[in-house]
């Protein structure tokens, strides 16, 4: 049977979408939303309608006639703690996501944008492995400070989508696999994966791991708390230094890697220092994974869209390739995991998870 799918995948200022028959795709569009636009909502949830009448109309331009969808699937957001899987859309999960009970973030509208369509359709919506994925072991959880546990926020999707995609490209099983995979993005997350499971990983949301080409990673506690209570700065200013103008942008004015890289090429000694520096870090957190694993990694994966970077994987295999074949698959192809989600599900090869708040 051919089963029409439409994947949605909001970014701070975009939102893709796709519609696939099966897993080939008939049409993929990105949205641009211009900055104005969107500073001109007081917050993410006020933004649904705007997208939604932009993805109808994407969805008239590309001529496709929407009764013939089976599902409509939408990335996961600022969800509670859930087990990875696909989970059936539900008016608890929208509730939940349209509080941003656990915090905004443009990803909250994708699992509702799709119950919206979908509601409409008297089809299916889902979500798949959102950010809020955990299975982080016990020990992971402890940070140093009791009132202060370690969270799993992280890019789940794309992590889960892409150890499996790797397990079958090597006729493996996913959960007979010791894996480190590194999501090299605006954001960074590396992961170890043991056995099918995601037993710890860094929060790069909240300032955990290395720098990225937008987030400040790990930073020194003590000048951080200093300069909190300088009076210099407002909460929403440390906010923007950890997610949104740290990191490379930081210190080069710049998260296009490719604007750094022509630098570096230009002879810019300081853009090259800061972009080896995230290299060095990227490197020192997949070596922290290693040791989780105890070694014992049957690979190392560097993904994201960073990961089309050759100096930057080049110079990543020399720090790491001693502890495991290091395999690159770049890009962040989260459209296509989401339909691969709900494709599973209408082929019966997988049950559907429920969201219970």
């Amino acid at each position: 049977m051919d089963y029409y799918i439409l994947a949605i995948n909001p970014g701070s200022l975009t939102t893709k979408i796709a519609v696939y028959c099966r897993l080939n795709p008939i049409f993929t569009d990105k949205i641009t939303h211009p900055p104005k636009e969107i500073a001109a909502f007081s917050s993410i949830i006020s933004q649904l309608e705007y997208r939604l009448n932009l993805i109808t109309a994407s969805i008239k331009q590309h001529n496709f006639n929407i009764k013939l969808l089976s599902a409509v699937c939408g990335r996961g957001g600022m969800l509670p703690p859930l087990e990875s899987g696909t989970y059936l859309i539900n008016k608890a999960m929208v509730n939940f996501l349209s509080q941003a009970k656990r915090g905004e973030h443009a990803s909250n509208l994708g699992a509702i944008m799709a119950y919206r369509i979908a509601q409409n359709l008297d089809i299916p919506a889902y979500t798949v492995d959102p950010v809020s994925v955990d299975e982080m072991i016990d020990i992971a959880r402890i940070s140093g400070i009791p009132s202060i546990r370690r969270q799993s926020l992280f890019h789940a999707l794309n992590q889960k989508a892409i150890a499996r995609a790797m397990a079958k490209d090597h006729n493996r099983n996913y959960n007979d696999l010791n894996l480190i995979i590194a999501h090299i993005g605006g954001g960074i997350s590396v992961a170890a994966h043991q056995k099918g499971k995601i037993i710890d990983v860094n929060n790069g949301l909240d300032g955990d791991g290395p720098m990225s080409p937008e987030r400040s990673g790990t930073v020194p506690l003590g000048p951080l708390y200093t300069m909190c209570f300088s009076g210099q700065y407002t909460l929403a200013d440390i906010k923007k230094m950890n997610y949104g103008k740290g990191g490379l942008i930081a210190y080069l004015g710049t998260h296009d890697v490719r604007e750094i890289i022509k630098r570096i090429d230009n002879g810019d000694s300081y853009a090259k220092l800061i972009y080896d520096a995230m290299i060095y870090q990227i490197a020192k957190e997949i070596g922290a994974c290693a040791t989780v694993l105890a070694g014992n990694v049957d690979y190392i994966v560097l993904t994201g869209g960073v990961a089309y970077e050759y100096y930057l994987v080049d110079e990543l295999k020399k720090r790491i390739g001693f502890i495991a074949r290091v395999l690159v698959y770049p890009g962040e192809n989260e459209l296509l995991s989401l339909a691969q989600g709900a494709l599973r599900i209408l082929n019966n090869e997988e049950k559907t998870k429920t969201f219970k708040g």
